[in-house]
């Protein structure tokens, strides 16, 4: 199982060839077991940039995210209160971008590597990443 990072996420979906080359592999493989997660926070942040003409987007956002649900192998979780209080406690240095920290927090919980391109979140120390 992984969890996929919002901007490794959008590359599955629109352009593969732009992940990383262990990336790319990890995905498939945990597509392939039905263990690829996105945190629900990573739809909110597509909709917020879509919205605000930082994220084009090949369709509606509204269309554009019953295909992204539909993704095979691939799992939406939920933003429950235990990723919230624990996206307040992560441990080390790491940027205050709400959206990433509910992400670590969720791969932290669930103990599982995180597939990302970004270099500030492939830097902490504390939650493995994949790129």
């Amino acid at each position: 199982m992984i969890v996929l990072d919002t901007n490794v996420w959008l590359f599955w979906l629109h352009d593969p060839s732009r992940l990383g080359k262990r990336a790319r592999s990890a995905i498939r493989r945990a597509t392939a077991a039905d263990g690829a997660r996105v945190s629900v926070i990573s739809y909110w942040e597509v909709a917020l940039k879509s919205s605000l003409g930082k994220l084009r987007l090949p369709m509606d956002i509204d269309t554009w995210c019953a295909r992204a649900r539909s993704y095979p192998g691939v799992s939406i979780e939920p933003l429950g209160v235990e990723d919230a209080i624990a996206s307040t406690r992560l441990p080390g240095e790491i940027h205050r971008d709400p959206a990433d920290r509910f992400i670590l927090a969720l791969a932290r919980r669930l103990a599982v590597p995180l597939a990302t391109a970004d270099e500030k979140l492939r830097a902490y120390a504390h939650v493995e990443t994949i790129w």
